[in-house]
């Protein structure tokens, strides 16, 4: 197939300083959770993008000194000579596809603890960053930089640069915002500074300017030098000659850096998962640079859609089409655009399991591609899968996230394929959880796939197909797997977090009978002990039909797991938009005669109480796991039938997020043949 001639404008290349993207795509700088603790596992992430044609391929925030120390999250640095070789395996494996590589150099200021290394963090006036989650607490407060500590700072950008360009980067970046040590210049309540480097605009941006200008001396003949800039906050300071002190800003250093990469300060609002930000979301803080630069402009906005990108470029928004999380999703997304192939885009759902991969300081993980993170240490390629032998029959119980990419790989792999599923929709739970407020992008995981094997003429699906144990066992299959997902209960955990007895009533329901249309009366009282979104998604469904509804938690924040995908803040001000009541740190003891009992998780005797008519209970999924376990309690009895083995996966297996069930399908289909199920992994180790 031939690419559509309408997307032919994503392909040009785009001047950058003293180099040339090849095309528009560019995945822009975000953080892996390798660090430089795992640079093969680094360069395998990077590498695929650059194969799968995005022409610039960027690190994430990489330290240039270790007076900006992020710790424990996994950070990039280069603090030395001995930090190179590091990054120039990432570089040399982008390079092999063609495409430039680039390096976010990033000091944080104020913003690190430092805990690793107990340097003490410094600001332009010493002016704390105040932070309400304990992660981001440094306790220590930034001492006040002189003029000495910016001259050394400066010096530390071209040390950094230097080595960027001797490891090979071809763009090497000053990040000059959310809240990092260039960025904090130039706020005013940050900046109170009464020297040149203080006071006016032109006095607080003398900085970025600066080291720019130095980079550019030390660097600018081969390399392109970007500026990263946050333009929300400043967005909302009045100018005396331009709309905002961002729009001055930007004049101000108009044609300075080769490459502007514009953002929010607010990673939350950067990160905007899908339940709160669209497509193109970012464009109120990108719209207003390219108008005051002749140099490109890059953007974010969670873009998939390859008409939407041709719009930014052809509106004059941006001239490179920045990503990251679509990266991510498909890091084959520009080559199937060139290839005519735009229908088959794994689509970012923008459910954030990427953010919350870096939060945990583990390698970025993605509900949609499984393969994420797993390039070098497992050899699993987003695009390509080792052979099968197409004579060996599979049969797969459930098609819901797991049995789809199970059969969509093993289908892929040659494989003959049977999905059989008792209901006549595909896509099991995220057919069903896609339908609530703001998760309709969930769906994606469903149609990717159904697209995808509808393709195969090895792979059969037959729809309301409820099997038992001798029907798989009749089937004549060499292997059965079993993805029949799992179920909410009604049970409730204790102080100890053990099973405890639960309420005897009929209005007494689980999120499946919410999902599956069961009328209740108010007011309706949601116990979470989830944590995840599905607690607060239920409170905002119901509330939109007209119930008052109050969430209780035993947790200090409604879907406390939330700020680890960057949603905690925005779940927060949608049920004080929608009016719903919040009880935390109390659970729920008791439940009757239109009441339900309230105990605090602190003083076991301090109790209350609140009407309810009806109690939704939002805490624990059990295994559907009968035809499972059906099937295996006798091994001789399906080996008797030919079928050399039987596995469960997804939430069959154990329940958990839709992440999990989408890697533990694919898992499977790359493992089908062994005995146990698992393949050797490579690990990253320190040599002495």
């Amino acid at each position: 197939m031939s690419r559509n001639p309408r997307y032919d404008i994503l392909f040009e290349p785009v001047r950058i300083g003293p180099v040339t993207a090849p095309n528009r795509f560019y995945q822009t700088p975000h953080a892996l959770g390798t660090g430089n603790a795992m640079p093969h596992t680094r360069a395998a992430m990077r590498e695929v993008r650059a194969e799968g044609g995005w022409g610039v391929v960027n690190t994430g925030y990489c330290s240039i000194h270790p007076s900006s120390d992020d710790a424990p999250l996994p950070y990039c640095r280069l603090w030395d000579d001995e930090d190179i070789p590091v990054h120039a395996l990432m570089v040399d494996a982008v390079h092999r596809h063609g495409a430039l590589a680039g390096v976010e150099l990033w000091h944080g200021g104020s913003d690190p603890g430092n805990r690793f290394t107990r340097v003490t963090p410094m600001s332009p006036s010493g002016v704390p960053v105040h932070r309400t989650y304990p992660g981001w607490m440094g306790l220590a407060t930034p001492r006040p930089m002189d003029l000495g500590d910016i001259r050394e700072l400066r010096g530390w950008y071209v040390d950094a640069a230097r080595r960027a360009r001797s490891a090979g980067f071809d763009i090497v970046y000053v990040y000059a915002g959310m809240g990092y040590a260039p960025y904090e210049f130039l706020l005013p309540q940050r900046n109170r500074r009464t020297d040149a480097y203080g006071g006016s605009l032109a006095n607080r941006t003398r900085l970025i300017r600066e080291i720019l200008e130095d980079m550019k001396e030390a660097i600018g003949e081969t390399c392109a030098v970007a500026v990263r800039f946050s333009t929300d906050a400043l967005l909302e300071i009045p100018s005396e000659e331009l709309p905002s002190e961002a729009h001055e800003i930007v004049a101000l250093l108009a044609e300075v850096p080769d490459l502007w990469d514009v953002k929010s300060a607010d990673w939350t609002v950067e990160t905007a998962s899908a339940r709160f930000g669209e497509e193109g979301a970012q464009e109120p803080w990108t719209e207003f640079v390219k108008p005051l630069t002749t140099k490109p402009v890059v953007g974010v906005g969670r873009f998939t859609s390859p008409d939407e990108m041709v719009r930014q470029v052809r509106r004059g928004v941006m001239d490179l089409i920045g990503a990251a999380r679509p990266s991510i999703a498909d890091p084959f997304l520009p080559r199937k655009i060139d290839e005519g192939r735009e229908d088959e885009i794994r689509e970012c759902i923008g459910c954030n399991i990427c953010v919350s991969s870096y939060h945990d300081g583990v390698p970025v993980r993605c509900t949609q591609n499984p393969t994420m993170g797993e390039e070098w240490r497992r050899g699993w390629h987003p695009e390509r899968i080792p052979p099968g032998y197409p004579a060996t029959c599979i049969l797969i119980v459930g098609a819901g996230p797991a049995g789809l990419e199970c059969g969509r790989a093993l289908g892929q792999r040659g494989f003959k394929v049977t999905l059989a599923e008792a209901r006549e929709d595909l896509g099991g739970r995220v057919t069903i959880e896609s339908t609530l407020p703001g998760l309709s992008t969930w769906a994606r995981v469903r149609d990717y796939r159904i697209h995808q094997i509808q393709t195969m003429a090895n792979v059969d699906v037959y729809r309301g197909s409820l099997l038992t144990a001798q029907d798989v066992l009749d089937f004549g299959c060499d292997h059965a797997v079993i993805a029949t997902g799992a179920r909410w209960t009604r049970e409730i955990l204790d102080a100890e977090g053990d099973p405890a007895p639960g309420f005897a009533s009929d209005a007494v329901y689980t999120p499946d009978e919410i999902l599956a249309g069961a009328e209740l009366d108010g007011p309706v009282v949601i116990y979470d002990f989830d944590h995840y979104y599905m607690g607060s998604c239920l409170a905002e469904l119901l509330r939109r039909r007209g119930h008052e509804v109050t969430i209780v938690t035993p947790a200090n924040a409604v879907s406390a797991w939330t700020f680890m995908n960057n949603e905690l803040v925005r779940i927060r001000e949608r049920m004080i938009e929608l009016g719903v009541g919040i009880v935390t740190e109390h659970r729920v003891t008791d439940f009757r005669d239109g009441t339900a009992r309230l105990t605090s998780v602190y003083r076991g005797g301090d109790e209350s109480s609140i009407p309810s008519e009806s109690l939704v209970v939002v805490g624990v999924r059990a295994r559907n796991d009968e035809l499972f376990r059906d099937l295996t309690a006798d091994p001789k009895r399906f080996a008797d039938a030919g079928i050399a083995s039987v596995r469960s996966i997804g939430d069959c297996r154990a329940p958990g997020a839709i992440v999990h069930a989408v890697h533990s399908g694919h898992e499977c289909a790359r493992t089908i043949e062994a005995d146990d199920g698992v393949e050797p992994v490579a690990w990253e180790r320190s040599r002495l």
